[in-house]
């Protein structure tokens, strides 16, 4: 190595400095260049514009070829779970989005059982993870557990309904729930600020737990902490979507179209769909953490529990894990002869 090098290389570092204050910057490439996962569900009865929320949510169509059943065919048909995944870049970074819709739910005469088969979706998800995470090659682990739920909730009433209060109360330890109230623009300001306070009355009554906003660190900007407390005041946040480009006052608008005017969907005087937003893009890591260090682990503790017990008691599931192991190591060796072969050629 040659004196100049040395000396450019030297040059570079500071008395008293040892470099670690960039990890933060190798985290954030690794990151970037790995990309970012993200799973939602949303849940609410059929004509609450979920689907119109979402597309608006990532500018994206998520279901370009869905066929909308009839009264009857609701009436009759039962809640089932339709995952749609789509990949997201914007300025380099990637987003794999999976949205989980739930058609069927709360449209049945009978909606007693409606959250039976969404918390055996979700459980299905954790315990995939769970057995992806006792594997042999753990590399590649996709998550698919759901990091948070936007539950619906009709404008119409004048509060939450007795299946608001079951779902919410028999799911709020599996996953973040965050309510939502749906058309905020058929209701006046004044009417909407009574709904959410109905509403919010009504949860703590029930003792359901829904997404709580993590408090500011005592270091952040003021700017940050205003824009959270403006979220945490926004909840339970009130929107209407729209995927409709209009011409306001010689501006494009994402909005609806009205006798009185436009209902702008981006405008927080109108709607809180931006706060959504805000809070569901500002907080995507928590809610991740949440769901990996609380309900993942609740589920997981459960789990594991209910294992021990399978074990004295017997039965086939440990044989078959262990089959399925044994499988996995199989094929992995497999692979490994292959590549030694493939490199001894090439020698």
């Amino acid at each position: 190595m040659s004196s100049e090098s040395v000396k450019n290389f030297s040059s570079l570092e500071t008395p008293g400095y040892v470099g670690f204050a960039n990890l933060p910057n190798q985290v954030h490439r690794k990151s970037v260049k790995k990309g970012f996962e993200f799973t939602l569900m949303v849940v609410g009865e059929s004509g609450l514009g979920k689907s119109t929320l979402v597309n608006a949510l990532f500018l994206t169509d998520l279901y370009p070829e869905r066929l909308v059943p009839d009264a009857i065919e609701k009436m009759k048909q039962t809640v089932k779970l339709e995952p749609s995944t789509v990949e997201i870049e914007e300025r380099g970074v990637k987003l794999r989005l999976t949205v989980v819709d739930t058609p069927g739910y709360g449209d049945a005469i009978d909606n007693t059982d409606s959250f039976s088969e969404i918390i055996r979706y979700i459980d299905e998800q954790f315990e995939r993870f769970l057995r992806d995470e006792s594997g042999l090659n753990r590399k590649n682990i996709m998550d698919n557990r759901i990091h948070c739920c936007f539950y619906f909730i009709s404008p119409f009433g004048h509060g939450l309904k007795p299946l608001d209060i079951e779902f919410m109360k028999q799911l709020h330890n599996k996953v973040n729930i965050v309510p939502v109230i749906a058309k905020a623009d058929v209701l006046t300001k004044k009417e909407m600020l009574r709904l959410k306070t109905k509403v919010l009355e009504e949860i703590a009554e029930n003792n359901i737990r829904i997404y709580s906003l993590p408090e500011c660190d005592s270091d952040e900007d003021e700017e940050y902490k205003e824009q959270v407390r403006q979220l945490k005041q926004a909840v339970p946040f009130a929107v209407c979507g729209a995927n409709t480009l209009l011409e306001v006052r010689g501006r494009k608008v994402r909005g609806r179209l009205y006798p009185l005017g436009v209902v702008e969907v981006e405008n927080p005087e109108h709607c809180d769909f931006i706060k959504l937003r805000t809070m569901l893009i500002t907080h995507m890591q928590d809610l991740q953490e949440i769901t990996q260090q609380v309900h993942y682990e609740n589920y997981r503790s459960e789990r594991l529990a209910k294992g021990i017990i399978d074990e004295k008691a017997g039965g086939n599931d440990k044989d078959k894990i262990l089959q399925e192991k044994e499988a996995e190591l199989k094929r992995m060796q497999e692979m490994i002869t292959a590549m030694q072969a493939k490199m001894q050629q090439t020698q």
